[in-house]
């Protein structure tokens, strides 16, 4: 059964850093796609970040050079990096996963795994 849980939202400042965590637990970090997607209040929900099994990571043109993914296998554990955040980054983030995923389509399938959603407030 696999399972995906975020945390890390929070509310901050504009101009102001958040991580956010996603912890798998069913199958291997190392060997999916994992990715960040999240989605405002009244909004479509939108790809944010992903990083494919083999590495390759994609970043949504809004938060290049603002988000930074990585990812520690050893703990089944996705980690993004929020700096320099602005108002419009507030929205419920989701860690989404799949083995069959691609970073360009921030791992999105049909079949894909959801978390169950962390919210980040920007003010």
């Amino acid at each position: 059964h696999v399972q995906l849980v975020e945390s890390g939202g929070g509310s901050v400042q504009a101009g102001g850093s958040l991580t956010l965590s996603c912890v798998a637990s069913g199958y291997a970090a190392s060997s999916v796609c994992m990715g960040w997607w999240r989605q405002a209040p009244g909004k479509e929900r939108e790809g944010v970040a992903a990083i494919a099994a083999d590495g390759t990571t994609n970043y949504a043109d809004s938060v290049k050079g603002r988000f930074t993914l990585s990812k520690d296998n050893r703990k089944n554990t996705l980690y993004m990096r929020m700096n320099n955040l602005k108002p419009g980054d507030t929205a419920m983030y989701y860690c989404a996963s799949d083995p069959n995923g691609s970073s360009g389509g921030f791992c999105a399938t049909p079949f894909n795994y959801w978390g169950q959603g962390t919210q980040v407030t920007v003010s």
